[in-house]
């Protein structure tokens, strides 16, 4: 962890980490191929960081890879319209409860649980869902390498996203790190769920984007991009 925040504990989290599609929905998705490999069917290179992040700095993590194409995992119960795809909003009442019931509502109680088990032991959290942006979106370019986004309006996650800045670009000066970007970091999501429901003084919900290029272009640029993020982490 960032030398200033060494008492916090870390977890991690990745909530579009696959496009598995379970047996029951394979025939709705069937022509969707070409779908599921893209941005809209899971955030590329997520898992595979979630996963480098959670063995280098040895904390746990909890990760998703049923694709959002049926449930989107990071989002609010009550945001329907993003909760489901054009696939699955037009599922009867009773077939969205079972996608909610099998797969959505089990993974957001092991984040809960997991980020209600550290509290419990008087620690306090920094919970990290790691994610992943398509470089280029509506023909629009998104000048941008890595995105740290945070609620400004909670000081604390202000304050560590400046320092976790720093950290990045002393350790690698040439990556395009934003802040809040290419999305707002009050925006819905599951970090923003447990913020309503957890004092700002001991939970940090950041998100961390990663632009889909770098984990596309793989090789050793990638690798290294992981072992930057890992440092800038550590102890």
């Amino acid at each position: 962890m960032l030398r200033d925040w060494a008492g916090w504990q870390l977890i991690l989290s990745c909530e579009h980490g696959g496009n598995q599609v379970p047996a029951a929905y394979r025939e709705l998705l069937r022509d969707q191929g070409a779908l599921l490999e893209s941005h809209r069917g899971y955030d590329i290179g997520a898992l595979e960081l979630a996963l480098d992040l959670a063995r280098r700095l040895k904390v746990p993590l909890c990760a998703a890879q049923v694709t959002r194409l049926l449930v989107d995992l990071n989002r609010s119960p009550h945001n329907r319209r993003a909760l489901f795809s054009e696939f699955s909003r037009t599922f009867s009442a009773r077939e969205q409860e079972t996608l909610l019931a099998e797969h959505y509502r089990p993974y957001r109680a092991r984040v809960e649980n997991l980020v209600a088990e550290r509290l419990e032991q008087g620690g306090c959290v920094v919970h990290l869902a790691v994610h992943s942006f398509t470089p280029v979106l509506n023909g629009v370019t998104r000048p941008c390498d890595l995105g740290l986004l945070y609620d400004p309006r909670r000081a604390c996650e202000a304050s560590f996203c400046r320092d976790w800045q720093q950290r990045l670009h002393a350790l690698a000066p040439e990556l395009r790190i934003r802040r809040n970007y290419p999305y707002r970091g009050r925006s819905d999501a599951l970090v923003t769920w447990l913020r309503r429901r957890l004092p700002a003084q001991r939970y940090l919900g950041l998100e961390l984007e990663i632009n889909q290029a770098l984990a596309l272009a793989g090789g050793r640029a990638w690798r290294e991009l992981r072992e930057i993020l890992a440092l800038s982490l550590a102890g």
